[in-house]
């Protein structure tokens, strides 16, 4: 089988992947282990994916009876342009400017779309087994596989203590996915041992100090989640938010692999911003909101969530001097939603405009 893990490693590579590596498809034991006993202790929050069926999602052979290996694939999202003319459908004036307009920040990975080009070269691969006369099934961005445990063992990388998986001398910036197939491949003869040493960056760096052991992450208080749960957005928390509006990489910035490999310009792919204009958000109809939004996690694809996220983001970053930031938390606060009511409430009290309460918030509910 030497031949055929060859052909697919360097098919993978010629359509897109960064990083290459065969593991073995045996049970993620530890991972099962992590995953309970998180979700035992409340770490999980409302988070499901993985931890919704903690044994599927550690054990390939629950996908695909007969599992033998993973083709297991990183991409590279690297760097994006933080520059207003690339925000496109994401908001600005007439004119289309955004200049001195309040604006949300993105998180790297959802700037692009790098989970194609991981699918697209998972498929290829998958194409290459399926033509040799395997059984193969793509698993990306899904909850039947822990993608870092797949990776960890196929010698992509190690764990650092803010849980995400680090490639050597490359850094954590990897969307992660693997092929799951019946064909026997050599896997990596031993995974990476860890590159951490007594680093603690990413632990002093959480804005929320959700780091709470080494690589376990308390999602109820970790501000990328908290973006995306359905669940009310605790007011304690607010503020740490900044100009957050879809997930957070402080702790990856602050990551030396990671800005060693920042300051070498690598990894950047196609264009977009990682802002977007705050004011457009509230005034923009669900469809267009929704499109602006693309890839984004969005619980119940309901634009509402958007909007409170975007009322916490102004609340943090607006000016409540502004006309138009004082007219959207008004419109806002006789909103039906008492979820946007309770959010814009918030902001305004934090931007010194409590004067545009009044008696529109009604009773307040935390969102």
């Amino acid at each position: 089988m030497g031949g055929l893990r060859e052909l697919v490693v360097a098919r993978g590579r010629t359509n897109g992947l960064d990083v290459v590596g065969i593991a073995d498809a045996s049970p993620f034991l530890d991972a099962l282990h992590a995953l309970e006993t998180r979700r035992a202790a409340g770490l999980h929050a409302d988070m499901q994916f993985t931890y919704r069926n903690p044994r599927r999602s550690t054990d390939p052979r629950r996908t695909l009876d007969g599992a033998r290996t993973l083709v297991v694939g990183a991409v590279r999202y690297g760097s994006v342009a933080a520059t207003p003319e690339a925000i496109d459908e994401r908001g600005g004036d007439a004119n289309g400017s955004t200049t001195g307009r309040p604006l949300g920040r993105i998180a790297r990975y959802a700037v692009g779309d790098h989970d194609a080009v991981l699918r697209r070269a998972l498929r290829s691969v998958a194409e290459d087994l399926h033509n040799a006369g395997h059984r193969a099934v793509v698993l990306a961005d899904d909850n039947a596989l822990v993608d870092r445990a797949a990776a960890h063992r196929a010698g992509i990388g190690w764990f650092g203590k803010s849980s995400n998986l680090l490639l050597a001398d490359l850094g954590s910036w990897f969307v992660l996915g693997s092929v799951l197939t019946d064909a026997v491949l050599e896997p990596a003869s031993d995974p990476v041992g860890d590159g951490c040493g007594t680093c603690r960056r990413c632990v002093d760096a959480c804005p929320t100090g959700a780091i709470v052991a080494d690589g376990v992450v308390d999602a109820r208080r970790c501000l990328s989640w908290l973006l995306q749960s359905p669940e009310p957005f605790p007011e304690e928390l607010r503020a740490a938010l900044g100009d957050r509006i879809y997930g957070c990489d402080d702790c990856q910035e602050v990551c030396p692999p990671n800005r060693r490999s920042d300051r070498r310009g690598e990894g950047v792919r196609g264009g977009g911003s990682d802002r977007i204009d705050l004011l457009w958000m509230l005034g923009a109809s669900d469809e267009d909101l929704l499109r602006a939004a693309g890839r984004w996690y969005v619980p119940g694809r309901d634009a509402d969530h958007l909007r409170r996220n975007a009322l916490l983001v102004l609340g943090n970053t607006g000016d409540g001097r502004d006309p138009q930031v004082a007219a959207a938390l008004t419109r806002f606060l006789h909103h039906g939603s008492r979820s946007l009511v309770d959010a814009a409430s918030w902001a305004a009290r934090r931007l010194g405009r409590s004067d545009l309460i009044g008696e529109a918030a009604g009773p307040r509910r935390a969102s």
